[in-house]
């Protein structure tokens, strides 16, 4: 007899393997599963690293890249792509042509110019491919502040003087991109302030209260919650609010394993459970 149990949301990941578990494929797919989602998984590139930082990277193929794709998408209704760490133009190229055939599905770009150690993972010819390519095709962009002001610095900017988030914002809008949320976590404010930008200007302003120390996978944590919010039917507005949410309780709930960051616990909620089960 079939089974007649309905499917999750599905979501694709484009990221690179961490064999660290704490970011890339590994946390989105931890991420995208503890939010009630089916998470298929594209391999980018291969890892050397820890909590402390990557030591090195190795970009698949770029028609590998595209083959795993396109093999599960014929297979599976995938409701949502979200991209990480590319790892080559070859490899922007390959994923902006496979995403092209699927403008109905909504895209979110997590753009990972740098590890959290400040280890570059992306140079100025991927950025370029992703600003000509990919941010066109972006439902939305989740840079920190670092990489908004990266990916909108202008040749005829002013070498002192740095472009403030929103008109970063309005830059990447125009490059394609539908929305922005420019997370402030590396921003010298009292509280982690991030900001959803639209066509129109500011959508919403969440303040989260700074927690100790610096997480593995923070970044991915968030862009794949937000991706999991939207498979399962929010509005851009109401996904990243829950998103947030998610990702600040993980991130609160996280553990210090290595010698390097803390990873977050995106299993926070069942772990509680388990807790509250005990007492």
């Amino acid at each position: 007899m079939a089974n007649t149990r309905e499917t999750p949301p599905i979501v694709l990941t484009f990221a690179a393997s961490d064999p660290s578990g704490g970011a890339g494929l590994q946390a989105d797919i931890l991420t995208l599963s503890s939010m009630g989602c089916h998470p298929l998984s594209v391999v980018t590139a291969i890892t050397v690293q820890d909590t402390l930082g990557v030591e090195d990277v190795m970009a698949m193929e770029a028609e590998w890249v595209a083959d795993q794709a396109r093999c599960v998408l014929e297979d599976m209704p995938v409701g949502v792509f979200k991209v990480g760490l590319i790892g080559s133009v070859e490899n922007v190229a390959a994923i902006a042509e496979v995403v092209a055939d699927y403008p109905d599905i909504p895209l979110i770009l997590d753009p990972v110019l740098a590890s959290g150690r400040g280890d570059e993972l992306a140079g100025d010819d991927i950025l370029t491919a992703l600003q000509e390519m990919l941010i066109p095709q972006t439902t939305l962009l989740t840079p920190n502040s670092l990489e908004a002001r990266r990916i909108a610095q202008l040749d005829d900017d002013d070498g002192d003087a740095e472009p403030d988030l929103a008109e970063c914002a309005r830059r990447i809008i125009e490059m394609g991109c539908e929305f922005v949320l420019i997370t402030g976590t590396h921003e010298n404010t009292p509280q982690v302030v991030n900001t959803l930008y639209g066509e129109s200007g500011v959508l919403r302003s969440d303040s989260w209260s700074r927690l100790p120390g610096s997480y593995h996978g923070s970044g991915c944590t968030l862009a794949s919650a937000i991706a999991a919010s939207i498979a399962h039917g929010l509005d851009i507005p109401e996904a990243v609010k829950e998103a947030q949410e998610f990702t600040w309780q993980a991130l609160k709930a996280g553990f210090h394993p290595g010698m390097g960051q803390n990873i977050p616990d995106r299993l926070f909620w069942a772990r509680e459970e388990e807790d509250a089960a005990r007492d």
